[in-house]
């Protein structure tokens, strides 16, 4: 069997007494470094210890404004749209730089990690809708490609062994205009510099229909499903296009959807348990258990066995009410997976 590596997607919810307007103006002024690098540090820190191989970096800004915030500043670019290198940088990637020096002094090896970046896609969706200009998409993918790079070349006490492109609309947005081959061209452009430096590139989906367009891509290998919460989207996903393109799949194992969740448990108890919140936790005691992952994982692994490489949450925590139940969950699943392998 091969290796199945744990990672999570990214955002993680926020201790409490911080605000996302804190949050937001901290990174937006960067006059409270010290404060916002430790809320950074401590989430993160919870992802190491709670067993996640290679664990993203705590997404706390909006996907698309964290990166168009820089792409629209005519200071950090060469011409429209193209960002300078030294101006393509990911804040939370120096925030992490304490902790991963911290795991390097007690275990002796360099923790990997996973970094998500939006899409070139999806940039170009919020910035310009339904339009059709394939130059200013192919520019977006470049400015995409830069961050990555920088990143990977600036990364000291840690190793980048992931890189996830977030693309939501591809498959779901109607407004989507461009052809597969735009589509395809883009991708390769957004994830050249994470191929070349040796990482596995993943591309984060929220829907798979249109995942063969992705297994086109030649600098893509890691095809990403929301499986947990919609097993029926792996009847989407033909074995052979993975083989014949050499890619594998990053599976969600455990749900994230969680207001879904919440309803359950709140029709159970004949309460709301965002007000009554003493129920909450049943979320992760009672339906995301360790043996629910360690079953789903056995049925994705009887049908696609080693094509699976990557599992974890199917998507981001951002919105989970407290960083004690992600925390829970994100263990559920290091858990589930062990006992997964114990069952081989």
């Amino acid at each position: 069997m091969e290796e199945i590596i744990f990672d999570d997607i990214g955002s993680y919810p926020l201790p409490d007494g911080v605000s996302k307007e804190w949050v937001q103006n901290a990174f937006k002024t960067r006059t409270e470094d010290e404060k916002l690098f430790t809320v950074i540090n401590d989430a993160f820190q919870q992802k190491v210890d709670a067993g996640v191989d290679v664990p993203t970096y705590p997404q706390y800004q909006d996907m698309n404004e964290q990166f168009l915030k820089v792409i629209r500043d005519s200071n950090c670019c060469d011409s429209p749209f193209e960002v300078k290198l030294e101006c393509a940088r990911i804040e939370e990637l120096e925030a992490i730089e304490k902790v991963a020096k911290a795991y390097k002094e007690q275990f002796g090896e360099t923790l990997k990690v996973r970094v998500c970046v939006t899409g070139p896609t999806e940039l170009y969706l919020k910035e310009f809708g339904g339009t059709r200009y394939t130059d200013i998409y192919s520019i977006f993918a470049k400015s995409v490609n830069n961050f990555v790079r920088n990143s990977m070349r600036s990364a000291k006490n840690f190793k980048i062994a992931a890189v996830s492109i977030d693309e939501p609309s591809i498959g779901l947005n109607p407004e989507l205009a461009f052809d597969e081959n735009d589509i395809i061209s883009a991708l390769t452009s957004a994830s050249k510099a994470a191929s070349k430096w040796g990482a596995d590139v993943q591309i984060h989906l929220h829907s798979p229909l249109y995942y063969n367009i992705a297994c086109q891509v030649p600098t893509i290998n890691v095809i990403g499903v929301e499986s947990a919460g919609t097993p029926s989207y792996l009847e989407l996903i033909d074995k052979k296009i993975l083989e014949d393109t050499d890619c594998f799949l990053r599976l969600g194992i455990a749900r994230t959807d969680v207001y879904t969740l919440a309803g359950i448990i709140s029709e159970k108890y004949c309460t709301n348990v965002w007000k009554d919140q003493q129920y909450l936790p049943e979320i992760v005691s009672g339906l995301e258990t360790p043996a629910t992952i360690t079953k789903r994982l056995k049925v994705y692994y009887r049908r696609f066995g080693n094509l699976i490489k990557y599992v974890g949450p199917d998507c981001g925590l951002g919105s989970w009410p407290n960083q004690k139940i992600a925390f829970i969950l994100l263990s559920n699943i290091a858990q589930g997976i062990r006992d997964f392998r114990e069952s081989l």
